[in-house]
């Protein structure tokens, strides 16, 4: 019976872990020994930065929000309190994009609350 041999099963787990560590600096892209705890580093930071993401995101929205809601005379707080009063289903994300792009449709929006 023939002895088994690794070669095949070592060179594509090598080639999988340098197509991970493609594009980083120094030797944590060429040597085995430094590219793996890179990749599994990389791993983690993408993890929780795919969930931090959504939280600094609803920050900005909420800073351009407030932004158009203090040019229109009024504070963001008032402004989504009177949006859930008049039953208003817009979330911050459209609403900052309509304060940052289409500040008369915004405005109009603001209107509506203080009714």
């Amino acid at each position: 019976m023939p002895r088994v041999k690794r070669g095949t099963s070592h060179v594509k787990r090598r080639r999988n872990l340098f197509a991970i560590v493609k594009g980083f600096r120094y030797g944590l892209r060429n040597k085995i020994r430094l590219a793996r705890p890179a990749a599994l580093n990389a791993g983690t930071y993408a993890y929780r930065d795919r969930r931090a993401k959504k939280r600094t995101f609803r920050q900005l929205w909420n800073i351009q929000i407030n932004a158009g809601a203090r040019a229109n005379g009024t504070t963001y707080s008032n402004l989504i309190n009177g949006l859930k009063n008049a039953g208003i289903i817009l979330d911050r994300k459209i609403l900052a994009s309509l304060a940052e792009h289409k500040p008369a449709v915004f405005s109009k929006v603001v209107e509506a609350t203080k009714k």
